[in-house]
């Protein structure tokens, strides 16, 4: 009754499918890092709003150009354990009629986009925005690119072949971001005010909105990491686990919350969903819907006490990088050792465990000394006359917010100036 058209065999159609659905995840994993910049955008101070959003938005630019020069390259060719060769350099030798291979090299990029980005909320406030932009390059070169080989590149990288289990990016990606956090901000030193100035988040439906991006791209970012589609493909089960841990760590990080400040804070929703979030993605697609609970749940509470440390040991992760990514992606690595559906067990443990301390402990050295560089030379911090201005009108020559506009009337002058004080950054306004 029905003519066929398709001249697709079975084969070329799943292949074709399998493309399309890459496609789509890639594209859902780049809103991440938008959303990534609302999160962070809100939680900081009114006068830095613009920056921060700023250093998610320039490592789109700056690692989508390094990816297809070498970036792709040194992560998955090769035969090196280590680090990949310059086989595919500039992507030689990649055609049009390689679907799959492209859609892939797209999928990997917005992950490498990401993770530099994610770091960047340890940093808030107090950087130089070219020299950020610098660090970014070099930072994925030496660090990303090389990590990213070691855990995904199939029968090359030495954790995949060690058979360490991080579907997603616990250890490639929130790890390696949480571990070099915490040395950037170890070199460029502490807010000026840090536990003195109040610093609360100047937009807090800013930062709903921008765990709502992430929490909605991260389908892509887990499910979409099984690169393939049916009903033999992990990607269903990933998709499921990933709102369930998230779901669990909301309710975990209030529980905590509640019984240790007495409120349930919308702040901490958000940053309850993102430990989720973190905790489940290298977990989620070698673990059952009810473990994933469990993950959830513990992320949850754990991170929220782990944010608290930078208090007590002195260390200022402005947006709390460490206590989320780096605690949380440590949660998530381990416990499928205990979890996983197949093979779990004290050996499995002991794999993932030293995966995680190989990429903490690299990623933190390194950094370390590419932030010690980078500050002895061209300088990293901002000058104490930008930080207290804010670094919207230093680096960027605009303010988030023009109050001297509102209204259809006329402005009283005390009205513009306190707006001008506050888009400048004056010690003594609250922003």
């Amino acid at each position: 009754m029905f003519e066929e058209t398709s001249t697709l065999s079975p084969e070329e159609a799943l292949s074709a499918t399998n493309v399309a659905y890459v496609v789509i995840c890639a594209a859902m994993v780049m809103l991440m890092t938008p959303g990534l910049a609302f999160f962070y955008g809100g939680m900081v101070r009114v006068k830095s709003a613009l920056n921060m959003l700023m250093m998610s938005f320039i490592s789109l630019g700056v690692v989508s150009i390094l990816w297809v020069l070498y970036g792709y390259s040194l992560a998955f060719s090769g035969t090196s354990p280590v680090i990949g060769d310059l086989e595919f350099i500039g992507l030689r030798d990649i055609s049009i009629d390689q679907g799959e291979v492209v859609a892939f090299i797209a999928f990997q990029l917005m992950f490498a986009i990401l993770t530099p980005a994610l770091m960047s909320g340890a940093l808030a406030d107090r950087v130089k925005f070219s020299t950020w932009a610098l660090f970014i390059a070099l930072w994925v070169t030496v660090v990303y690119f090389p990590v990213a080989h070691w855990v995904w590149a199939a029968d090359e990288g030495w954790l995949f072949n060690m058979g360490v289990i991080d579907f997603a990016g616990g250890t490639a990606v929130h790890i390696n971001a949480g571990a070099g956090a915490l040395a950037a901000a170890l070199v460029v030193g502490k807010r000026i005010g840090f536990k003195r100035d109040p610093m609360r988040p100047h937009n807090l439906p800013m930062v709903l909105l921008g765990a709502a991006l992430l929490w909605f791209g991260w389908f892509g970012f887990n499910a979409g990491s099984a690169l393939t589609t049916g009903s033999g493909s992990p990607a269903a089960m990933m998709a499921l686990n990933t709102q369930v841990a998230t779901g669990a760590a909301i309710v975990g990080w209030l529980i905590y919350e509640r019984i240790r400040h007495g409120a349930f804070t919308t702040l901490g929703a958000a940053s309850g969903a993102i430990a989720g979030l973190v905790a489940i993605t290298p977990s989620g697609a070698n673990v059952s819907p009810m473990s994933a609970i469990l993950i959830g749940l513990l992320a949850g509470a754990v991170c929220a006490w782990a944010v608290s440390l930078k208090y007590k040991l002195g260390f200022d992760d402005s947006l709390d990088v460490v206590g989320v990514h780096l605690v949380g992606g440590v949660i998530g690595t381990l416990l499928v050792g205990f979890l996983a559906t197949e093979g779990a067990g004290f050996e499995q443990f002991g794999k993932q465990a030293l995966g995680a301390v190989a990429v903490m402990a690299y990623s933190f050295v390194v950094t370390y000394l590419l932030a010690q560089l980078l500050q002895r030379t061209i300088g990293f911090r901002s000058s104490e006359e930008e930080e207290t201005a804010g670094l919207d009108l230093a680096y960027h020559a605009e303010t988030g917010y023009d109050f001297s506009q509102a209204g259809s009337g006329s402005v009283p002058s005390s009205t513009v100036t306190a707006s001008a004080e506050v888009a400048a950054g004056e010690k003594k306004v609250d922003a």
